[in-house]
């Protein structure tokens, strides 16, 4: 197979197709198939049944149930796929981290047991994300499209799209530890928590040595991390996401349990797999820092940061769900801030006095226009989009360049890779096409 990153480039030697990356996202939706699977003796993990996944580690009197899923209906699913491998009572019930997808289900696998429930300190005083959310009709998880346009949400098959993520099923932890880790036994089973921050500062990985087996919650899935997410959130510290890797790869677990995605197993593939999502994301690091000590710009930094050839082709940082470019600005901006060091961007334009003016040197909104249609013509879709920006700043009911900007879009998201920006590009699209004064005058209004 020949990766392709979410920039469209092909890996070295590839033949380049504008499709590829679509259609290896489409290929990777088979990572979610629904299957119950045994991870060893006396664990077992249930992918595809919703947006994240459970872990049902039998114990001597009871279950043990690692994450409960994303709500009340995923988590009596799961519990009837579970079938007998599922013994009452439960007795503990552990939280790897706050993500509604991972903790939404708890009430269902409690049922009458009143188990211990597990989790940091820091997941019993978190609050929800501050998030951009829906703006401009963008969405990451594509919960609004039609099928024939989704695929999936990166790290799984289905972002709420038929059940909703909700908090009716969560269960706050009576069970919290604040420091490194903590060793506790339950039902025969002893396991460590260790505190491993990286896409949450909560998240904890569950280690069970008499087991080989790992838990690391959302510090490993099989894309490149999303240390800087599209939807509006703050850089994750990509240090103690390095760090938190680094606590996990001498345990030389054989079995490596995602929160998302298919387990890994075998002592050699956990070690590689970690090993090479560390080194992911230093590199990353590392490169964007000797670059700022440069003097280099982000425009100029997101051109010039990238994976080594190997780690390129590694199935374990495919861009399906974060990002080098962005990981590269947010690094930027977490470390030297928002200004890029050009002093024209201290004081810019308002962006609509800015328009005007472009529009005045092209001759006006109609003939920018034609050039926006020139620019899709020529499979220049980035380009027109951000010609139609200025259109759209001046005429904010243009339904004419909303259509040419839903086009646009549309064609960006369908080149993509990545399932993030392929959603945000495509409902951006949807909500264009569907905006009233477009329908409007469509309609001969």
């Amino acid at each position: 197979m020949a990766f392709i990153s979410s920039s469209g480039v092909s890996a070295p030697g590839a033949a380049y197709d504008e499709f590829a990356g679509r259609e290896q996202l489409r290929a990777n939706s088979s990572e979610f198939r629904k299957d119950v699977i045994e991870v060893t003796d006396g664990v077992f993990v249930p992918v595809g049944y919703s947006a994240s996944n459970v872990t049902l580690i039998q114990g001597e009197n009871g279950s043990i149930i690692v994450d409960t899923s994303a709500n009340l209906v995923d988590a009596e699913a799961i519990v009837k796929a579970f079938g007998d491998r599922m013994a009452r009572p439960v007795c503990a019930i552990v939280y790897t981290h706050n993500h509604p997808d991972h903790s939404g289900g708890a009430r269902v696998f409690a049922g009458n047991d009143a188990p211990e429930i597990y989790g940091h300190q820091i997941l019993a005083d978190s609050t929800p994300e501050f998030g951009r959310g829906l703006r401009d009709g963008g969405d990451t998880f594509g919960t609004t499209l039609p099928d024939e346009l989704y695929i999936n949400a990166g790290t799984q098959l289905e972002y709420g799209r038929t059940t909703p993520h909700t908090r009716e099923g969560f269960l706050s932890p009576n069970r919290t530890f604040s420091g490194e880790e903590a060793t506790i036994e339950v039902s025969g089973v002893r396991m460590q928590l260790i505190h491993t921050p990286g896409e949450s500062p909560e998240n904890i990985s569950v280690w069970i040595p008499s087991k080989g087996v790992l838990l690391p919650g959302d510090d490993f899935y099989k894309s490149y991390p999303n240390l800087s997410p599209l939807r509006g959130l703050r850089l994750r510290p990509p240090e103690k996401w390095i760090a938190s890797i680094e606590k996990m790869i001498p345990l030389n677990a054989k079995y490596l349990v995602q929160g998302h995605m298919r387990p890994i197993l075998g002592e050699d593939n956990v070690r590689q797999a970690l090993a090479v999502y560390r080194e992911g994301i230093k590199t990353v690091l590392d490169q964007t820092l000797a670059g700022i000590k440069q003097g280099k710009r982000p425009d100029e930094l997101v051109q010039e940061v990238r994976l080594s050839s190997e780690l390129a082709q590694s199935p374990y940082l495919q861009e399906y769900y974060g990002g080098v470019a962005w990981t590269v600005r947010g690094i930027y901006a977490d470390y030297v801030g928002w200004f890029d060091g050009n002093a024209t961007n201290i004081f810019p334009l308002p962006p609509v006095d800015r328009a005007r003016r472009m529009l005045d040197l092209v001759g006006g909104a109609e003939e920018m226009l034609v050039r926006v249609n020139e620019a899709i013509e020529a499979c220049e879709f980035q380009w027109a989009a951000e010609l139609i920006d200025h259109v759209l700043a001046v005429e904010i009911d243009n339904a004419g360049a909303k259509r040419l900007k839903a086009k646009a879009l549309t064609e960006l998201g369908e080149r993509q890779m990545n399932a993030t920006a392929r959603n945000y590009y495509l409902t951006c699209a949807q909500f264009l096409l569907n905006d009233q004064s477009t329908q409007a005058t469509d309609n001969g209004s």
